[in-house]
């Protein structure tokens, strides 16, 4: 297939969903841990064309929507401090924290301005020498390696007011954890297909290798995705879990070694925590020493202690224990307009996700 519109083909999706049909006969509990994926399947109605015993959960693919709150408050405290500008994309201005929010302070007076590109923090930096920019840095292995540009051409110029902070997370080990823990019941991974285009296959190996469970790299069309989820289910049928690339055309095995290289070359693996889910080991990616000064969590700042929302069950959607359905403040409450957690905030987050395209 060489367009787009062939991958949207409706006689070729259902000629796949009829085979998956003919050799799906056990339930089984298929996790997408990418939020394109969750997006894709909802807006395509793919959970509606598949047999009943196919499950799709949303794991925790959305990074706005891992962000834990105390991370929040750590940067609406920095929002308040005088001559700084707080340098963001979209999605996390409307990220609820304790007791605010960077919309919230925005509305208050506070700096902050909404980027599209990292590189626009650097030019506030140039334009703005006697205010520090902090640069919000989110994002999985698909962002982090211009974030890690940014970095370095900030360090080559000797920028004294350009500060990151990183909240930038990597994905293997967020699976692993959610494997070791075996709080619900996973039978098959779809493998996030942009992440999978910087790190490759290899570092999924693990999967079927510990826990004898297949995976499947996924594209992000109706079509690889039905694909991915029969070659998961034939895998389970002949019982020899593998890693499976169903996304060539966009992922080599060896991933992007350039990007790879540059990551390596900025950051070093820590312990993160992630929102509802505590602390993972290796998760996270801050800044090596070398780059300290440029670290934003060096910043002196008063942090107030963070507090979960009443009744807010996000934790739980993002590790694939309920459904957005099964939360009490879900579309009573919580709205894309009022979002209570992180997951109704982000595109990606899968109660924004339920709340836009699930009809029940």
């Amino acid at each position: 297939m060489k367009y787009r519109d062939e991958y949207h083909n409706r006689v070729l999706c259902q000629g796949i969903v009829e085979k998956i049909r003919e050799i799906s006969k056990k339930d089984l509990n298929l996790m997408e841990v990418c939020g394109t994926h969750t997006v894709s399947i909802f807006r395509s109605g793919l959970k509606e064309m598949l047999p009943e015993n196919i499950h799709l959960i949303s794991g925790p693919g959305c990074p706005v929507c891992v962000t834990p709150i105390a991370q929040i408050d750590h940067i609406v405290a920095l929002s308040k401090k005088d001559n700084i500008i707080i340098a963001t994309f979209g999605d996390m201005v409307n990220v609820p924290g304790s007791s605010s929010s960077l919309k919230q302070e925005k509305a208050r007076g506070a700096d902050i301005r909404l980027i599209y590109t990292p590189f626009q923090a650097l030019e506030l930096a140039l334009q703005f020498p006697q205010k520090k920019i902090i640069l919000v840095g989110i994002g999985f292995e698909t962002t982090i390696p211009l974030l890690a540009s940014v970095v370095l051409e900030a360090a080559r110029k000797s920028l004294q007011n350009f500060y990151l902070f990183s909240l930038a997370k990597v994905m293997p080990p967020i699976i692993e954890y959610l494997l070791e823990s075996n709080e619900s019941k996973i039978d098959g991974f779809l493998c996030p297909g942009h992440v999978s285009a910087i790190i490759g296959t290899k570092p999924y190996h693990f999967i079927p290798k510990n826990y004898s469970i297949p995976c499947v790299i996924a594209g992000f069309e109706p079509l690889d995705i039905l694909m991915s989820i029969y070659k998961l289910i034939r895998q389970r049928i002949k019982k020899i879990p593998i890693v499976e690339n169903q996304y060539r055309r966009a992922v080599r095995d060896e991933g992007n070694p350039v990007a790879l290289q540059r990551i390596g070359q900025v950051f070093t693996q820590t312990d993160a925590y992630w929102r509802g889910i505590g602390k993972v080991e290796k998760s996270g990616l801050d800044l090596k020493e070398e780059f300290s000064f440029l670290n934003a969590r060096k910043l002196s700042v008063e942090i107030e202690e963070p507090r979960e929302k009443p009744n807010c069950r996000c934790g739980e959607v993002l590790r694939g224990l309920i459904t957005p359905l099964q939360c009490p403040l879900f579309k009573n409450v919580c709205t894309p307009e009022n979002p209570v957690g992180a997951c109704m905030v982000s595109s990606e987050g899968t109660c924004a996700a339920y709340f836009k395209y699930n009809t029940v």
